[in-house]
């Protein structure tokens, strides 16, 4: 607890008297936020109509703002963490993914960020860029999840999951308010001193007359990032032939070291013997600024021109500079994301069309930056050469081969620019603007995604009679969406050369019917959509539930749907230099005769790690070696591109017991994948001469390397559940908990491109608040469990540890019956608060205690 207090301090220098939402009601009073569970209310997501949580269909999890202003986090965004079944992964400060059941990854291409139904992933990735456009705390009404597959209904990359941020209505909630957090972490890190953090926002809103109304949101964010500072040795096995192991092994990878990867090894001839030698790289904390700083705002009109009909328009931006991690860990700075969007809806009736754009503006890749900061003085050639020479001449001199290593290391370093240096700053500014990873590290992408839907329900208004003489209720949609990039001759190009830009579309629609039978006891769904896209056949996605509700607040569930992938513009398209190794789209117009004549990565590194062994232990030559080994050589036996499927059969109930002070959800599904969208590895020799393909494959220099999307051969079966708890103990006193288990069941092939699964079996969350344990002061507090974990990727594969924290929070609320003022609510707190450090995946920064405090002031509206 000496963290906390010393925390508690420092946030004092730090605080400012503002506001965030105002959690107690108008009266001043908490709000009894927990002590009565209404089943009846309404949400939207499962269903794409509203609907009681009791008769959803599918699993949905609700985060309201009782639960918000509760919770021992310091954001809405924050607090989704401990829903039911949710993964967090933490690729940075100001970067959080959020997963369900399976298959995690920190760009998560398969679990979909809808705020207010508009989709608010970055274009070129096709998946949200954390919370960068999200509403802030002031303007968050609810989050819904949806766990598993929504693809039936929404299309889009819905396998895994889909989370729904709806914000406040400007007609039933206007006012201003202000809030400001003040915060610190890196409490205690011997890597750096203390960091201040600060997030301001302001919310106004009003209305104009019965029938106009507006909302302005602005939030400023910033602070300083966590540091991914892993040393543990991805490579730790290169040279155990010549029993250089541990920190004696020249060619070490590590983690969170950038510029000694696979591109930047070589295998020298050293005084008869093979040794594998990388060069020295650079640390991740080195190599970037890890500064975080967030500016976002949205403004809204609304226009009632009938009282259950309205339309708005919106317009979302954001500026963003932090770290975040896909293949490799990037620096985001002043990247830029705006959208314009256009909604009219009645109860019948509702229509969209939005368009996002998104700027990369300065941003770069920190692994690129780092090795080529190193080849910028002094070429791999010439490094390697003069490793060798001085390793020579040491060992010629009598050295040890453990010193002579270091001394050839010190002398081919020599002249190395060193971090914070003027030279090394120069060299930063100089790579972050040239737009080849193979010598430089800028991300320069421009892209923009246009959005157009419309959804009926006919049977609302239109239909009414029918739907009074059958009990059928129907529901309709159609949808297009349009991906335009400008190709920048690195990351993206325009293979088909059709027009100057790159477009990827695809269009959808869906038809849902639904019925209830025996008095309303039993609801049946259907829905079945299609969606095509130009580069594949139609995909047909059905799903069907039953509800049944036996007596009031008790009610099973049981649904079968299917979902479907199409690969995402990076997956399709991408052309990547990248150190070495070009990863490009999976699609044929892409690849084609790359999967024809290239080699398993994988069978090369088998095949060379033998010949070094021969050549080390055997006394064989080189020659011998390599024709001893070449039946290692594996050619590549996958190809082009396929959408991605998942099947999912879900179980649950959800129930009140003791006078509805207990609430009980439980749910269980089982999912199997086809065509995992996922990378291989696979070079191309050079040569043409065939009885010279095991020379060519034996020396580094002498192929393309080449990372290829493509489709796992592997069919893969999941299951898993969970429990969700939460009870009411009188006077105000809730206590509460979750627990969920993801287990992979088996695959029929294995053929080790299947996407990893990534994922704790058990995550568990318990929870103790009160709103009012002593007049107008309340507490939470909250304990989460992750087990430990296998994590595979691309980057870096290893045991993620176990996670054990502490949360907990002191709220304090100034009542006020002034008719201008509202209440004046405090909030301190704490994340990880014992400041144990961990990670949530493996080359993902180290997580230590953040402290924090929230003031929030509303300033009523008086139209």
């Amino acid at each position: 607890m000496k963290n906390f207090f010393w925390a508690i301090v420092l946030i004092s220098q730090f605080s400012q008297p503002v506001r965030a939402t105002v959690w107690p009601d108008s009266t001043g009073k908490p709000a009894d936020s927990l002590r009565r569970v209404q089943l009846n209310e309404i949400v939207i997501t499962a269903s794409r109509v509203p609907e009681s949580i009791l008769k959803s269909p599918v699993s949905i999890e609700l985060l309201d703002s009782r639960q918000i202003q509760l919770s021992a986090q310091p954001s809405y965004f924050d607090a989704i963490e401990n829903l039911k079944g949710v993964q967090l992964l933490t690729s940075s400060m100001g970067f959080k993914v959020y997963n369900t059941r399976g298959f995690a990854n920190p760009t998560n291409v398969r679990f979909v960020q809808l705020v207010d139904g508009i989709d608010n992933q970055a274009p070129h990735i096709g998946a949200p860029i954390a919370n960068a456009l999200a509403p802030p705390d002031l303007d968050i009404q609810r989050v819904e999840i949806v766990p598993g597959a929504a693809s039936a209904l929404y299309g889009l990359n819905a396998l895994n999951g889909l989370a729904q941020l709806i914000t406040k209505d400007p007609f039933s909630s206007p006012g201003l308010s202000f809030s400001q957090k003040t915060g610190v972490n890196h409490l205690n890190d011997p890597r750096i001193s203390a960091k201040a953090y600060s997030e301001t926002s302001v919310r106004y809103a009003r209305t104009v007359g019965s029938r106009f109304a507006f909302k302005v949101n602005l939030t400023y964010q910033r602070g300083y990032d966590w540091i991914a500072s892993d040393a543990t040795d991805l490579n730790p096995n290169a040279n155990t032939s010549l029993g250089l192991t541990g920190a004696s092994n020249p060619g070490s990878d590590l983690v969170n070291k950038y510029g000694d990867e696979s591109p930047n090894r070589q295998t020298l001839t050293l005084n008869g013997k093979k040794y594998v030698v990388s060069r020295t790289g650079y640390f991740e904390n080195e190599t970037t600024d890890l500064s975080l700083r967030n500016l976002r705002g949205d403004a809204a009109v609304f226009w009632r021109i009938r009282p259950s009909l309205t339309i708005s328009y919106q317009y979302k931006a954001a500026t963003l500079d932090n770290v975040y991690q896909r293949t490799n860990r990037f620096r985001l700075d002043n990247y830029m994301l705006d959208q314009h969007s256009l909604t009219l809806e009645s109860p019948s009736v509702h229509v969209r069309v939005y368009r996002t754009h998104e700027n990369t503006g300065d941003s770069y890749n920190i692994r690129s930056m780092a090795e080529n900061i190193d080849r910028s003085f002094k070429t791999n050639s010439q490094w390697f050469s003069d490793f060798s020479s001085q390793f020579s001449a040491s060992t010629a001199a009598g050295q040890a081969v453990n010193d002579a290593l270091q001394s050839a290391r010190s002398t081919a370093d020599a002249g190395r620019p060193e971090p914070g240096s003027v030279v090394f700053n120069d060299q930063v500014a100089k790579l972050r603007t040239i737009n080849n990873w193979d010598v430089g590290a800028a991300l320069q992408v421009k892209s923009w995604m246009y959005h157009a839907e419309g959804q009926v329900e006919p049977t609302r208004v239109l239909w009414a009679g029918f739907r009074q003489k059958t009990g059928i209720s129907l529901l309709a949609g159609l949808d297009y969406r349009r991906y335009v990039v400008f190709p920048d001759g690195n990351y993206f190009i325009n293979p088909d050369r059709t027009s100057n830009d790159l477009i990827y579309d695809k269009t959808g629609g869906f038809v849902q019917v639904s019925r209830s039978f025996f008095g309303e006891q039993l609801k049946l769904s259907g829905s079945l959509r299609v969606d095509k896209n130009r580069y594949f056949d139609a995909k047909v996605n059905p799903r069907i539930s039953a509800v049944f509700t036996p007596v009031e607040d008790h009610a099973v569930r049981v649904s079968y749907q299917t979902g479907y992938r199409f690969p995402s513009l990076f997956e399709a398209f991408s052309n990547v230099n990248s150190g070495g190794v070009k990863r490009i789209g999976g699609l044929k117009i892409m690849s084609q005769g790359i999967f024809e004549q290239s080699y398993f990565r994988n069978s090369i590194d088998a095949f060379q790690a033998a010949i070094n062994t021969d050549v080390n232990t055997n006394k064989l030559s080189s020659t011998q070696a390599i024709q001893k080994n070449k039946e290692l050589l594996k050619s590549n036996t996958y190809t082009y591109l396929k959408p991605e499927q998942v099947n999912s059969i879900e179980l649950g109930y959800r129930g009140l017991f003791f006078d509805r002070k207990l609430y009980i959800d439980v749910d269980f599904y089982y999912n199997v994948y086809h065509n995992f969208i996922a990378q291989v590895e696979a070079n191309i020799p050079k040569g043409s001469n065939p009885d010279s393909l095991a020379y060519y494959l034996a020396d580094r220099n002498q192929q393309d390397r080449y990372r290829l999307w493509t489709n796992s051969k592997t069919t893969v079966y999941n299951y898993g559940s969970g429990v969700g708890v939460r009870y009411s103990a009188g006077r105000d006193w809730v206590f509460s908990g979750n627990a969920s288990l993801a287990q992979l069941a088996r695959s029929d092939q294995g053929d080790g491109l299947e996407e990893a699964f990534n994922t704790p079996k058990w995550i568990t969350n318990i929870s103790i608040s009160n709103p009012a344990i002593y007049q107008n002061v309340g507490f939470s507090i909250t304990y989460k469990y992750q087990s430990a974990f296998l994590w595979q990727s691309s980057l870096a594969a290893g045991i993620v540890p176990a996670i054990k924290t502490f949360d907990a929070q002191i709220s304090y609320t100034v009542p006020t019956s002034n008719r201008v003022f509202g209440p004046l609510s405090f909030k301190v707190g704490g994340t990880n608060l014992l400041n144990r450090p961990y990670t949530t995946f493996t080359a993902g920064p180290s997580v230590g205690g953040f402290y924090y405090t929230t003031v929030v002031l509303a300033i009523l509206a008086s139209n």
